[in-house]
């Protein structure tokens, strides 16, 4: 991020809060010109730049992080995502038939970027995807992406179960879905017995 654009994405901040610059300043307890435009340079014309401090500060005010704030200053939307856990994922009413989320009973999770495509997020348990995710880590989800061999996804079986996997194969005969920890082998499945298989984005440890 250049100077230019971290001043505009604190502009992007405050307009979003339905603030002026001074009013963002203002809530978040600082000197109501920190963020004047006369104050993003100095007299000899050298750029200033505004303290991790003060962005720290503005950011816990207005209840954003950073992520959200780099989504303003990359042109990308921020929001949140529908979260549960894997014991629940397995549970009918969670899911619609494509694996997108549907039904009562998620909660949320801030995630930057969204985008105009669907994701949910899950939160991993086991430790079949070690050392790229553990147990607690939270993984993005998308259904609508497309999905090919060597991909990391997450996989519902016709009986419920839902499992983080690599894709290793997938052709008219079989869908072979591998761990990343070598304890687990891998396992093979006829296409009937695959409700949906959805791409990983993104991962939180």
């Amino acid at each position: 991020m250049q100077h230019k654009d971290i001043w505009r994405g604190l502009d992007l901040l405050a307009a979003h809060n339905g603030l002026s610059a001074s009013g963002l300043a203002r809530r978040a307890g600082l000197d109501p010109t920190s963020f004047n435009p006369s104050k993003r340079e100095g007299p000899d014309g050298r750029p200033r730049w505004p303290t991790t401090e003060s962005l720290a500060r503005v950011l816990d005010a207005v209840g954003a992080g950073f992520d959200d704030f780099a989504a303003l200053v990359e042109g990308r939307r921020g929001g949140s995502a529908p979260l549960i856990g894997f014991a629940q994922a397995g549970r009918d009413g969670y899911f619609d038939d494509a694996g997108f989320p549907a039904g009562a009973g998620w909660d949320e999770v801030r995630f930057p970027g969204l985008g105009t495509e669907t994701v949910y997020a899950l939160q991993i348990s086991g430790d079949s995807m070690e050392p790229a995710y553990r147990a607690g880590d939270r993984i993005i989800v998308a259904p609508g992406a497309d999905v090919k061999p060597g991909d990391r996804v997450v996989a519902k079986t016709s009986q419920g179960e839902v499992m983080a996997k690599v894709l290793a194969r997938r052709n008219s005969r079989l869908i072979e879905l591998a761990s990343l920890n070598p304890d687990y082998p891998s396992r093979e499945f006829k296409p009937s017995e695959i409700a949906w298989i959805a791409r990983i984005l993104w991962a939180s440890q």
